[in-house]
C-alpha cells in the first residue's frame, strides 16, 4: 500500500494531471492483468491437483478403491493364460496322436519295421538335440495311444456314455468341431514337395481330459476300456498329478466310488443326488503305518498329521475345519471327531471315527451331532450337514437296516489299513459320466 501511495504522489508531481491520469489508468490495468493471470494459474493448478487426479485426493493412493477394475484386469490375464495352457495341452496331444497314427500306419503296412522306429528316434534327436520325450519306447507309446483310443470298441463306449463331446468348450478347452470319425487321407508334408498320404482316425475329444503322462499310466495299469475312460475322467475332474493317479488306481477308486450305495441313507440320496459319485465307500489309510492295536485318538492324530493325504483319499473338495469340534446343547458339550466343509455341496461334513465294527448306536450319535450343527452353526447360504461314520469293519446288512430309518444325510464308510486290489465294476459309470457332462 505504501508503494502505491508513493508511486501516485511521484506521478502527479512530475507530469501534468491529464498525462498522470493516463499513466495511472495504464498501471492499474496492468496490475489487474497480473492479478487475474495469477488467479487463473492457481485455479488451474488446483483443478489439476483435485479434478484431473482423483486418486490423490479421493482415495489417498489406496489401491482398494480400484479393486473392481484391478480384478477385471486380473480376470482377463487369468482367462487368456488358461486358454493358452489348454491350447498347448491340446496341441501336444494332437501331435502325439498324429505321430502315433503315422507310425502305426507304416508298421501295419509292413513298410517299416522295428529298426526303422529306432532310426526315427535317433533322427529326431539329431535334428533337435534339446527335445525330450522322443525315445524309441516313447514312440511306441504314441502308437499304443493311437491304436488303443482309435479302436471301434472304445469309441462306441464313449458314445454309449454320452462323453463324445466332453470336455465341452465351456471348460475352456478350445477344440474345433469334429463330426467325422475317420479322415480318409491326412496329408503329411515334408519340406516343400514330399507328400505322404495315410489314413488316420480323428482324436476323441474325451482324451483332452488329462495329460500325456497320465495317459501313459492309464494305458499301463488299466485292462479294460471302461477303466481307462473312468480314470482319465477322474484324473481330469480331480486334477490328479502322476503319483496321485497311480494311487487312485492302486486303491481301486473306481470300485469304491461307483460301487454299491447301500451305505448311504435315503435322505442323503434325496438331498444330494450327486453324492453317489462324490463319496467313496472305502478309503485306504496305509500311509499312516498304524499298529495292530490303537485307539480312536491315535487314528485321529494320524489323520491330522497326514491331512493332505487324507483329503486326497477322500476327495479334493474337502476343506478341514476342526478336530474334536465342540458343540454345546443345553448345559452339555459334545465333540465331533473331525469337521470338514465340502466346497461343491456347500455344507459341513462331520466324520465320526470308529476303530471297531459299526454299531447302530453310532448312527444315532452322529444324527444328534448333525442336528446340533444345523441349528447352532449352519449359515443361511449353506446346505444341511452331512455325517459320515468311518469305521474299521461293518456288517452290511446291519448298516442297511440302520440307514433305512435315518432321517439325516448320513453314510457309513470303511477304512483299510493296507492296500487291497479288488475287481472293477461298471454299472455306475454311466452315472459318473452324466454327472461330469452336467458340469458338476
Amino acid at each position: 500500500m505504501r508503494f502505491y501511495t508513493h508511486f501516485i504522489t511521484l506521478l502527479f508531481s512530475k507530469h501534468n494531471s491529464q498525462d498522470s491520469w493516463v499513466f495511472l489508468f495504464f498501471f492499474v490495468s496492468l496490475q489487474n492483468i497480473f492479478e487475474e493471470t495469477k488467479r487463473y494459474r492457481n485455479m488451474a493448478k488446483k483443478k489439476i491437483d483435485s479434478g484431473n487426479m482423483p486418486t490423490v485426493v479421493e482415495t489417498g493412493n489406496n489401491p482398494l478403491a480400484y479393486k473392481k477394475e484391478f480384478d477385471t484386469i486380473c480376470g482377463i490375464i487369468f482367462v487368456h493364460k488358461k486358454r493358452a495352457m489348454y491350447a498347448v495341452h491340446n496341441e501336444s496331444l494332437r501331435m502325439l496322436w498324429e505321430v502315433g497314427a503315422y507310425v502305426s500306419d507304416r508298421l501295419k503296412k509292413a513298410i517299416w519295421g522295428d529298426g526303422v522306429v529306432r532310426m526315427l528316434a535317433e533322427y529326431i534327436h539329431t535334428r533337435s538335440p534339446k527335445s525330450k520325450g522322443w525315445s524309441y519306447r516313447t514312440i511306441y507309446k504314441m502308437v499304443q495311444f493311437y491304436e488303443t483310443y482309435s479302436s471301434k470298441s472304445f469309441n462306441e463306449m464313449v458314445n454309449h456314455y454320452g462323453m463324445q463331446h466332453y470336455p465341452s468348450k465351456s471348460d475352456q478347452r478350445e477344440l474345433p468341431d469334429e463330426k467325422r470319425t475317420i479322415v480318409p487321407f491326412e496329408m503329411a508334408q515334408i519340406g516343400n514337395d514330399v507328400i505322404v498320404p495315410f489314413e488316420m482316425a480323428q482324436i476323441p475329444r474325451v482324451l483332452f481330459s488329462t495329460g500325456w503322462t497320465n495317459h501313459q499310466i492309464i494305458m499301463n495299469r488299466c485292462k479294460t476300456d471302461s477303466e481307462r475312460l473312468f480314470y482319465m475322467l477322474y484324473a481330469g475332474k480331480e486334477q490328479l498329478e502322476n503319483k496321485e493317479l497311480v494311487r487312485a488306481i492302486k486303491t481301486n477308486t473306481m470300485t469304491s466310488l461307483l460301487g454299491s450305495k447301500d451305505v448311504q441313507s435315503e435322505m442323503m440320496k434325496r438331498e444330494y443326488p450327486q453324492s453317489g459319485v462324490l463319496f467313496k465307500d472305502t478309503v485306504y489309510l496305509e500311509m499312516f503305518g498304524l499298529p495292530v492295536k490303537y485307539k480312536e485318538s491315535k487314528l485321529r492324530r494320524e489323520i491330522i498329521a497326514h491331512m493332505k493325504d487324507f483329503i486326497m483319499e477322500m476327495g479334493k473338495d474337502f476343506l478341514f475345519i476342526d478336530e474334536e469340534h465342540r458343540i454345546t446343547v443345553g448345559s452339555k458339550t459334545f465333540k465331533v471327531d473331525l469337521l470338514f466343509y465340502h466346497r461343491l455341496l456347500q455344507c459341513m461334513v462331520a466324520i465320526e471315527l470308529k476303530t471297531d465294527e459299526f454299531q447302530p448306536k453310532d448312527l444315532g450319535q452322529l444324527e444328534f451331532y448333525l442336528e446340533a450343527l444345523d441349528q447352532e452353526e449352519r449359515r443361511s447360504n449353506e446346505n444341511p450337514s452331512i455325517g459320515i461314520i468311518l469305521c474299521k469293519d461293518a456288517d452290511m446288512e446291519v448298516v442297511r437296516y440302520a440307514l433305512n430309518r435315518s432321517m439325516s444325510p448320513t453314510m457309513v464308510a470303511l477304512y483299510k489299513e493296507q492296500l487291497q486290489v479288488g475287481g472293477v465294476i461298471q454299472r455306475s459309470l454311466v452315472e459318473f459320466c452324466r454327472f461330469l457332462s452336467k458340469g458338476k
